[in-house]
């Protein structure tokens, strides 16, 4: 059995009001959505995927493997984050955002070992992980709505 919360008002955008639980479920989404984008387009569009990644020279031949890891990888945390949405364990959904925050961090130390600069490390990867960790924060300290 989940609980759910209405969360705190903090303003309005025309007629509906913006509470905590909405920018806190839109934010989720947004953790779930982006890995599977980045998934999809490594095993479909392996060709334009990792230039944002921030790696050079990206791996050829038998070391192209690495896509399909990546894009496996990255749809499975994707999968995961939308299943316990959308079951409503909002708790849970906090732990495993907050786990996944190792992925971004994993990927921005790969960056600056493998000839990727700091730039791309912390502007892609670390600000990735930053969202996580404050998505994860926000789920984690919602309060159960009053009967």
């Amino acid at each position: 059995m989940s609980i759910s919360t209405q969360g705190t008002r903090i303003g309005t955008v025309g007629r509906k009001v913006v509470t905590r639980y909405r920018v806190t479920t839109v934010m989720a989404v947004i953790c779930a959505a982006a890995p599977l984008y980045f998934g999809l387009s490594f095993l479909l569009a392996p060709e334009s995927s990792p230039a944002g990644f921030g790696i050079t020279p990206w791996p050829t031949g038998n070391a192209d493997g690495y896509f399909v890891v990546k894009g496996v990888r990255d749809i499975s945390v994707a999968a995961v984050a939308f299943l316990v949405l959308a079951l409503g364990h909002r708790r849970v959904l906090g732990w495993i955002v907050l786990i996944n925050a190792v992925i971004p961090f994993g990927d921005a130390m790969a960056v600056v070992t493998h000839g990727g600069t700091m730039t791309t490390a912390l502007t892609v990867h670390i600000s990735a992980m930053l969202f996580l960790v404050l998505t994860a924060a926000l789920l984690l300290t919602e309060r159960p709505a009053r009967a």
